[in-house]
């Protein structure tokens, strides 16, 4: 678990953002809330993506309120769905001929075994085939702006992960940790082999991804409720190791999103003790996430999985 050493990047040192059009899965809460906060600060057109339409639309209003000028909008999205990512990319390319971001942000974490609406296991098909399709999907717009990213948030929990392609779907076990850290492990792969192909390419965008450490959040409601509350903010004088608020844990999706020096295939996570909090700095995955050839599998059993073709 290599780190370089921290140079204490903050929200701060996110460059003005004008111009550039940014999509944010999950955008109506907790993580991606505050990655849009930020963007919007810096003078950036932002579209919220989630299944809620309430929740989006009170997001979008609390951003307008504490700036109103804020370019916000929002799109209907639910990634266990490929009938609803394929409406949503449909109705961002008519509303956008290029974009400048994607952050692929939304997730579940460790709920009851269930399927997603085409039949996927619940994790890997939201956290992970979910984005590989709208990413597929958003590619031709994307390609379009010159330097445009994407941004694939995953998690520490990745190095629990083991990618059993005999079972993706886990349909002969089922482990809710163990399917949401194969989820995760999948975020990655699907990182590096869509950074190489963008390269080989020779097109301008890059892939990254990012990790928030500990933040509290929604994702933890499937937790248990001691787990949940030893993590809460009444604990912080004891815990403040161990979890981070969500602005803190933000801070590596905004970097890979925005810092003008990072390339592409770099992963962002905290300084701090095993990578669970801090200020972002550049972070090494697991062995298991570097290894191409199953990088390669993965990818060729997504294409098959959701019926989604890159342009490149």
């Amino acid at each position: 678990m290599r780190q370089v050493s921290s140079d204490h990047w903050t929200a701060k040192d996110v460059p003005d953002q004008h111009g550039r059009v940014t999509v944010i899965t999950g955008g109506s809460g907790g993580l991606g809330l505050e990655t849009a906060r930020v963007l919007v600060a810096n003078r950036a057109t932002v579209v919220l993506a989630g299944r809620n339409q309430a929740k989006l639309a009170a997001a979008g209003a609390e951003l307008r309120r504490a700036q109103p000028d804020a370019a916000v909008e929002t799109v209907e999205l639910d990634l266990a769905s490929l009938e609803s990512i394929r409406r949503a990319a449909t109705e961002l390319a008519g509303r956008f001929a290029t974009l400048d971001l994607l952050i692929n942000n939304a997730g579940l974490m460790f709920p009851p075994y269930g399927l997603t609406k085409d039949g996927y296991e619940l994790q890997f098909g939201t956290n992970h085939l979910g984005h590989f399709a709208l990413t597929g999907l958003l590619m031709p717009q994307l390609l379009a702006a010159p330097g445009s990213r994407v941004v694939t948030v995953s998690s520490n929990g990745h190095r629990a992960g083991r990618m059993n392609f005999a079972d993706l779907n886990s349909a002969r076990h089922y482990h809710r940790a163990a399917a949401y850290g194969r989820s995760k492990l999948a975020n990655l792969m699907f990182t590096y082999e869509l950074q190489r192909r963008l390269a080989a390419a020779k097109a301008s965008t890059i892939a990254l991804a990012a990790h928030p450490g500990t933040a509290r959040t929604e994702l933890t409601r499937h937790m248990s409720g001691l787990s949940n509350a030893a993590m809460g903010p009444r604990f912080r004088a004891v815990n403040s190791w161990l979890v981070q608020d969500a602005a803190m844990g933000a801070l590596p999706i905004l970097r890979a999103a925005t810092d003008p020096a990072a390339i592409g295939g770099t992963y962002y996570g905290p300084d701090g003790f095993l990578q669970l909090t801090g200020y972002p700095i550049v972070v090494t995955s697991s062995g298991r996430s570097q290894n191409r050839q199953a990088q390669r599998r993965l990818w060729v059993e997504s294409e098959q999985l959701t019926g989604i073709t890159y342009p490149v």
